[in-house]
């Protein structure tokens, strides 16, 4: 039963774009991490054919209690995997429908002229060139060493160091072991895509986050000075709470929303490993906070990254998303725009990072363009990271100004990002930057080769 409820909460964590597979199921807590890995990477290979016979057999609309991704282990299980050898009353209430399910199956085959259940993946089964291209990035936990320091650990350890990248496009070519740093972050490292470093030294002390560059930029693009206070509304798994404290050095206060006590407790565990203080879990809905509560009268900072579809997750596991329905969207979206227009009424309030990990309109440009609407003048679409190729869709005047991600443009999962800031009056137009991002010029803005890590060595 737990394992079936563990594998459940790691494809609902997917969806949700709290991270990648293996890191999802190495920070799930589950004793037996090459069993969950196994059934979920199956569950997400066999996920659209899962998803028509849920449909088909009408599983959910008979069981109340189980959710979608639970269901899918289940069925899984039952009927690719090994026969539902564990898993309790959800062996049972699955059991109950094994006929029906059999039967949509059967009939599934016969529609596609398949006699084995493999054959039904065959338009699936092969994960895209684009998305097999996105290399491994790894972040330097700076709260706990510098970049130089981990370039050097790992050149110890036999790979081969090429330097700064002058362009995304030298990403691709990486291959064996060898590593470059990333062309835009100072404090990012790339290896290639296969490179698994989830039993190494530096990743299980927490002086390195694995953490996709995309997921890296709302951190960078917020870039609140020392001493500020920020929120990090939804901040489950936390990879993004810890870069915040990076940025901030520790000094200040970051305030990280979740609603799951689960949740709570694995991003505790990645907090203190990574080495965070000053930082405060706060188990509740960011909704109900209350922004006029004097705790939160400091807070000039807000990274928001809500709940979403999740379509621009590129899982180093076998799978694929499947799209979700216009319902589901519409929801999400009423959601987002709630959330974003809560997050915009905290008084003290100067600048906001609203990002996804969806490739849809529906929860990204158009979200920004309501709640804009919606708030007047009181605050505008700021021009983030001018020297990033892939912008905003065309979907309103000044939507160039957020940012998109994605496996072909730019090597990273899908994403994206807008940067809001409170307009003032008689100021002068808002930096397309943050400050993180003003201290190291990107390629072919003037950036002296190596300056990045020039300014992140330290004295041991």
């Amino acid at each position: 039963m737990a394992l079936y409820s563990a594998a459940a909460a790691v494809l609902a964590g997917l969806e949700r774009g709290e991270g990648g597979l293996k890191s999802l199921v190495y920070n799930s807590g589950f004793p037996h991490v090459r069993q969950l890995y196994a059934l979920v990477s199956e569950t997400l290979r066999y996920a659209s054919v899962l998803e028509k016979l849920l449909d088909r057999a009408a599983l959910l609309q008979a069981e109340k209690k189980l959710t979608p991704q639970l269901a899918k282990v289940l069925v899984y299980d039952l009927l690719f995997g090994k026969g539902l050898k564990c898993g309790g009353r959800w062996k049972a209430l699955a059991r109950r429908h094994r006929a029906r399910l059999e039967a949509e199956l059967a009939r599934m085959k016969v529609r596609r002229k398949v006699s084995r259940s493999e054959d039904l993946l065959a338009p699936e089964k092969a994960v895209s060139a684009a998305a097999s291209q996105v290399p491994r990035y790894i972040r330097v936990n700076t709260l706990k060493t510098c970049v130089d320091d981990v370039i050097e650990f790992f050149k110890r350890q036999g790979y081969a160091y090429l330097g700064k990248a002058a362009s995304v496009e030298e990403l691709k070519a990486l291959s064996g072991k060898k590593f470059l740093l990333d062309p835009h972050l100072p404090e990012l490292l790339v290896f290639p895509s296969q490179t698994d470093l989830h039993d190494n030294l530096l990743y299980t002390s927490g002086h390195i986050i694995l953490q996709d560059k995309a997921s890296c930029l709302p951190a960078f693009l917020l870039g609140p000075v020392a001493g500020s206070h920020v929120i990090d509304a939804c901040a489950a798994p936390g990879n993004k709470t810890s870069h915040l404290a990076a940025i901030l050095k520790n000094k200040g206060q970051i305030f990280a929303f979740d609603v799951d006590a689960k949740r709570m407790a694995t991003m505790n565990t990645l907090l203190t490993r990574a080495g965070v203080t000053g930082c405060q879990l706060v188990q509740q809905d960011f909704l109900t906070v209350d922004p006029r509560d004097p705790k939160y009268s400091r807070v000039t900072h807000i990274l928001l990254d809500p709940s979403c579809s999740g379509s621009g997750m590129v899982t180093r596991g076998p799978g694929e998303e499947a799209a979700p329905s216009a319902e589901r969207l519409q929801a999400l979206a009423g959601f987002q725009r709630r959330i974003l227009s809560h997050a915009l009424s905290f008084p003290a309030l100067r600048r906001l990072v609203y990002s996804t990990c969806s490739l849809h309109q529906e929860e990204n440009e158009d979200v920004v363009q309501a709640v804009l609407q919606e708030w007047g003048s009181a605050f505008r679409l700021v021009t983030a990271f001018p020297s990033w190729s892939c912008r905003g869709l065309a979907a309103f005047s000044g939507a160039e100004s957020c940012l998109r991600a994605s496996p072909a443009e730019t090597l990273t999962h899908g994403f994206f990002m807008a940067v809001l800031e409170r307009c003032r009056e008689g100021a002068a137009d808002p930096s397309s930057l943050p400050a993180a991002a003003k201290e190291n010029p990107q390629p072919g803005k003037g950036a002296e080769p190596g300056a990045a890590l020039k300014k992140t060595k330290k004295k041991k």
